[in-house]
């Protein structure tokens, strides 16, 4: 069975959202072995430099960094990258599963992540051109997969 961590920059807080990861958690049960690593954030004053943000994002970016298995793939969510519809998010988990026993998905604090991450990535994911607040970001990641693993299996899925 596959592995999947999710490796992200903050705790949950809100009830709502909580029940939402723990749902698909549940689901996922089926068909991965799913885990998800947070790593605190960092402060972030009001009117941050720049200077100060990327030292910020190089603070988060050193625990993200410890927590990656070096054997896994490793799948960073950013703007930037790859967009998939979800046919072809669920052939390219279907097709890494293949290749690799562990898969790891990051995704970053509000300032997003540092270059010494993005440069370790192996596949740079993006889900749109807006922002969305990490707990957010979390629930649709953990959707997105699980509806991937019910489209790789034959399983009915909502189109």
């Amino acid at each position: 069975m596959i592995k999947i961590s999710v490796i992200c920059v903050g705790k949950i807080k809100e009830k709502y959202w909580i029940d939402a990861i723990s749902e698909y958690s549940k689901r996922l049960s089926r068909y991965c072995r799913l885990n998800i690593i947070e790593v605190p954030d960092e402060k972030t004053p009001d009117g941050a430099s720049v200077s100060e943000c990327d030292a910020i994002k190089k603070k988060e970016a050193e625990k993200i960094l410890k927590k990656i298995d070096d054997n896994g793939l490793v799948c960073t969510l950013e703007i930037e990258g790859k967009r998939f519809n979800s046919e072809e998010f669920a052939s390219f988990i279907d097709t890494s599963a293949n290749k690799t026993s562990h898969i790891q998905f990051v995704i970053g604090g509000s300032l997003g992540l540092h270059s010494s991450v993005l440069s370790r990535s192996d596949m740079a994911i993006s889900f749109s051109d807006m922002t969305f607040p990490h707990q957010m970001m979390r629930v649709i990641l953990l959707e997105q997969i699980y509806r991937g693993f019910r489209i790789t299996n034959g399983e009915p899925y909502h189109k």
